[in-house]
């Protein structure tokens, strides 16, 4: 079968977010599955000059004002082929994918990734006269309008290209624009309705993908039954209510050529379940990094985060200085809103012993602090999936989380009766309150001070098993429904 891959970021070679891991670590999986597998992507800077060798596929015409398009195809250093969407006037800019140097989103967003839906219908019908994808697999909202594209061209020909599916990474982000841009998108006029792009008088790239794509995928099982409610559905909970018989939730997985103690070239020490002594080596090498107090006798927590409301980091704040009284510390690695950013400066300036604070985003740091860690923070408002928790589970990292999303489906909480049964993984709590945050950090205190019971615990943690193939394995049967 052959699919295609539409997206934004690929990790390593451009990340922002989650969405980079999750494109770079999915589609090598299922090739081993023996999908045929390709992405599709703007041709940003980063991404032109990591596929460096590439062959011309077509000469585009002037579109959504970019009057110099090609389509090219190279490959990843992980062996997947990638066509690149070459139009300089749309993506050769400075700052992220998505914004300027200053954090400005681009105005002309809409038209950067309506050129990518577009160009993905495109390989769908007869774009590429040597491969022609079967499904389309687009990405969070960036890559929305490709269904609405496959579904204007199945219409206009009365002839089905390929199936569509939607991948919701986290619904809140729906790429929404003003009505009048509906008119630079060429998509029939009737598709801006109730039934169609539109969203409260606005266009939604999201909303599109989710009303013409033929199957609907999120992140993790517990995600997608919250997305059909009002308090996670974000206004989309009555069009995901129709589609539930469309929607899967299958959880994201861990790229253990990455993400792995035993092998990881960035952390102070390696070590394995069979062999800890490496992760309290990690312990004392964060500690001396981030200037902290070299002690042993409370627990380390982390945290690798956007600082954002989302993450209920709020919660830590309230909280941290009863955790700093406790003997605890903290070391924080991450960006997003000011009042988050300088709210853990203050902390860490008032007690530097105790807190540090990066602020921006290091892949490396970020190895060496969740294998250095005792226990990674993550207590959402709401979770997609979360990757930080997987990856604290590998390196004996306990996950301490509200149960949300793919929180909920990843980590077991340590009662006394999960305990018994040698499935505890890490610390849960329910209510997005300051009193059940600390009930469970309280837990982490009591427990971490029972050596033996938390040996048991980072055992247990490393013993689960989150890999990529056991996702890509979920994924055939859809693609293969699409298909027929």
């Amino acid at each position: 079968m052959r699919v295609l891959h539409v997206c934004t970021e690929i990790y390593p070679l451009l990340k922002t977010g989650g969405l980079a891991d999750v494109a770079g670590a999915l589609p090598p999986a299922l090739a081993s599955l023996g999908v045929d597998v390709r992405m599709l992507v703007p041709g940003f800077p980063a991404l032109c000059e990591a596929i460096g060798q590439r062959q011309r596929v077509a000469v585009l015409p002037t579109r959504f004002g970019a009057d110099a398009i090609e389509l090219t195809l190279g490959m990843l250093p992980n062996g997947v082929s990638t066509y690149l969407i070459e139009a300089p006037a749309l993506y050769d800019r400075p700052g992220s994918p998505y914004a300027d140097g200053n954090g400005v989103p681009y105005a002309d967003n809409y038209r950067r990734f309506a050129l990518l839906g577009w160009v993905a219908a495109q390989l769908a019908a007869e774009l590429d006269p040597t491969w022609q994808a079967q499904v389309c697999h687009a990405h969070d909202w960036h890559a929305g309008l490709c269904s609405a594209y496959i579904a204007a061209h199945r219409r206009a020909t009365g002839q089905r290209s390929a199936g569509s599916l939607q991948t919701i990474h986290n619904l809140a982000y729906q790429g929404l624009y003003p009505a009048e841009i509906m008119s630079e998108l060429d998509l029939p006029g009737d598709f801006f309705g109730v039934d169609g792009v539109e969203f409260y008088g606005h266009v939604s790239f999201l909303k599109a993908g989710l009303y013409y794509c033929d199957e609907i995928t999120t992140v993790s099982p517990t995600y997608a039954r919250e997305i059909q409610q009002a308090e996670q559905g974000c206004g989309l909970q009555g069009l995901l209510t129709t589609r539930a018989h469309d929607l899967t939730g299958i959880l994201n997985g861990v790229d253990t050529a990455v993400w792995n103690p035993a092998t990881d070239i960035e952390i102070e020490v390696p070590y394995s379940l069979d062999c800890l002594e490496g992760k309290q080596q990690c312990r004392t090498a964060l500690q001396q990094e981030s200037g902290l107090n070299q002690q042993s006798h409370a627990p380390l927590f982390g945290i690798v985060s956007r600082l954002t409301d989302q993450k209920g980091l709020h919660l830590v704040l309230d909280g941290l200085a009863e955790l700093i009284a406790k003997g605890g510390q903290l070391v924080v690695l991450g960006s997003g809103e000011r009042e988050l950013e300088e709210a853990f400066q203050q902390f860490a300036l008032a007690h530097p012993n105790s807190v540090a604070i990066e602020v921006g985003y290091n892949e490396s740091k970020a190895h060496r602090l969740i294998a250095g860690c005792d226990v990674i923070l993550v207590p959402s408002r709401f979770e997609p999936c979360g990757l930080t928790q997987l990856y604290a589970l590998a390196y004996g990292t306990l996950p301490l989380v509200r149960r949300v999303g793919g929180l909920a489906d990843s980590v077991v909480d340590c009662t006394p009766e999960n305990l018994t049964k040698d499935i505890a993984t890490g610390f849960v709590f329910d209510d997005f309150s300051l009193e059940a945050f600390m009930a469970a950090l309280q837990r982490t205190f009591t427990l971490y001070s029972e050596k033996n019971t938390w040996l048991a615990l980072k055992q247990c943690a490393m013993r689960q098993s989150f890999d990529w193939q056991d996702s890509a394995k979920k994924l055939l049967p859809i693609y293969r429904r699409l298909i027929s």
